[in-house]
């Protein structure tokens, strides 16, 4: 056992106090040093991110993914996890629920999200022409709930009448 003394411990009623005796690990989790270090391993992993972004996405897929596992069935939540991960990967600024035209803008761009989600076994969606947006980001969720997804400027669509477009994960160009 160690001696304790002003190297080790601190001075109390009459006693010497070890450190490690009066310092909670669960208070230094809420620290503002783990806090300012945490937010830096986020901003390193998601540079484009608002760090307050990340446990939201990260807990709704783990939701996602545990309630799956459990039941069998999907919840309704890819489409909040796709606009997330627009949010985090790419730094879009997600318009607010039920917006007209489209999720969110990435500098003067508007952007729409489209998620593919993984009880979708053809990996295709669709996406109406009549919204206003400048870029669309396709978001893939795959079985294995690993996130992906691939950003492409309207004028890259292919041309169609009408004003539905059904576009497939494959034939995606893989950046833009």
């Amino acid at each position: 056992m160690d001696i304790l003394g002003p190297d080790n411990a601190f001075w109390i009623d009459g006693e010497w106090l070890a450190w490690e005796s009066i310092i909670d690990p669960e208070e230094t989790k809420y620290s503002r040093l783990a806090e300012l270090e945490r937010e830096a391993e986020l901003r390193l992993k998601y540079p484009n991110a608002d760090p307050t972004l990340v446990p939201y996405f990260q807990d709704l897929l783990t939701l996602a993914e545990a309630y799956f596992g459990d039941t069998g069935q999907h919840l309704n939540v890819y489409g909040d996890i796709g606009e997330l991960f627009g949010a985090i990967m790419y730094g879009i600024k997600l318009h607010k629920n039920h917006a007209k035209g489209s999720d969110g803008r990435l500098g003067n761009d508007f952007v729409e999200v489209k998620t593919i989600s993984p009880n979708n076994s053809k990996e295709k969606t669709s996406v109406r022409l009549d919204r206003h947006f400048n870029k669309l980001l396709i978001v893939k969720i795959d079985d294995n709930f690993e996130v992906s997804g691939r950003l492409v400027k309207r004028a890259n669509l292919p041309k169609r009448a009408g004003n539905n477009l059904r576009l497939s994960w494959a034939d995606m160009p893989k950046a833009n």
